[in-house]
């Protein structure tokens, strides 16, 4: 009998996978006694980063029902890893994208940029741990190929692991994240044309085990480039959240950003105004001037033809540029900051904006 056993082991959840071992076949044989327990744990791949984190777990789980515990560490056999990458993709094709697919719910969200220095990859990354916090399924796909940064905002420098030719993402404060920082060693730069760019936001894409997500957030690079223009025609159901900051003119770059998404398809979700105000005990200071964000807003809802609303104003704060050279976003690292609060504002916004269900299955039978 095993039963006990198993039962302990089922509470254990693969840190990558985040599925109970007992549903991914890492449990081995095992030899169980009323007192004792002998289990093989089968790791998906040798070397796998998870591996201390499962054998603990495993050990804990089992202490709590066994006096005498003993965990026998081992690999999968290629057979065994075919099972697994079928069961997680389940029927559908070895590589697909399944943010097109036409019942998946996740809220795709483009992050975009007329120009750089505005905050925006600071400002997903946050945005991004504010929905994890407030217990949405995330994932980040750093999509800024030349300036990716998302591995150092989240702290994390572990390559994905493969698992014959699916990727799982790094998770961090319950973010799955994908970045082609990842792949590259040393602070290497990126020198990439059109085709190769096109293929490795793909990639990020199909090879890519994003599980079920209620949001996936993409950091574009910025500006209105080839990625972009690529990412705007492999996820045709996203919705674009533009960044700007108070100046006029960077408004008027902004304005564009949004404006090549309603081109590829995507409508615009809302404007955020990063940098808006420097916060004193005599009141806000507008050190960058006002009213970017209500332009971009005015701008974009004359373009879609729907109203396009400022979602949120983060202002000035030393603690979040802190928080992102320390590598722990600032909705961690001190959620009583005003910029922390505001972020936490925007992604309440963001969780109560109603899903497009149009032309989805409900998958309700009519009685």
């Amino acid at each position: 009998m095993t039963a006990k056993a198993l039962s302990a082991l089922s509470s254990v959840i693969d840190p990558e996978l985040r599925l109970p071992i007992t549903e991914l076949g890492m449990v081995g044989e095992i030899q169980e006694e009323p007192n004792s327990v002998k289990v093989v744990i089968k790791l998906t791949i040798v070397g796998c980063p998870a591996a201390q984190s499962i054998e603990r777990d495993v050990n804990e789980a089992l202490a709590a029902k066994f006096k005498h515990v003993e965990v026998v560490m081992t690999t999968m056999s290629q057979e065994e890893r075919a099972a697994l990458t079928k069961k997680l993709r389940g029927d559908r094709p070895a590589k697909f994208n399944p943010f097109v697919e036409k019942d998946n719910l996740t809220k795709v969200i483009f992050v975009s940029s007329g120009k750089g220095g505005v905050g925006k990859s600071t400002l997903t990354v946050n945005l991004a741990v504010a929905l994890a916090g407030l217990g949405q399924k995330v994932g980040l796909l750093d999509a800024d190929i030349f300036g990716y940064s998302v591995p150092q905002l989240m702290g994390v420098n572990q390559a994905p692991t493969k698992v014959d030719h699916l990727m799982l993402p790094p998770i961090a404060h319950e973010v799955k994240l994908i970045s082609i920082g990842f792949f590259v060693s040393d602070n290497q730069p990126v020198a990439w044309r059109g085709p190769m760019l096109h293929r490795a936001v793909e990639q990020f894409l199909t090879d890519v085990f994003w599980g079920d997500l209620d949001f996936l957030l993409v950091d574009l690079p910025p500006g209105t480039g080839d990625v972009a223009i690529s990412l705007g025609q492999l996820l045709p159901k996203a919705q674009s959240l533009v960044v700007t900051t108070p100046q006029h003119t960077a408004a008027i770059v902004a304005e564009r950003s949004g404006a090549i998404g309603l081109q590829t398809g995507q409508s615009v979700l809302g404007v955020i105004e990063n940098m808006s105000y420097l916060p004193s005990e005599n009141g806000p200071i507008e050190i960058f001037g006002a009213g970017g964000g209500e332009a971009v807003a005015k701008r974009l809802s004359e373009l879609s033809g729907s109203e396009v609303q400022v979602l949120g104003k983060i202002p000035l704060s030393q603690g979040l540029r802190e928080s992102a050279d320390k590598a722990l976003p600032i909705v961690i690292s001190n959620p009583q900051d005003t910029a922390a609060i505001e972020i936490v504002k925007i992604a309440k916004k963001l969780i109560a904006t109603p899903r497009g269900l149009s032309g989805k299955s409900l998958k309700i039978t009519p009685s």
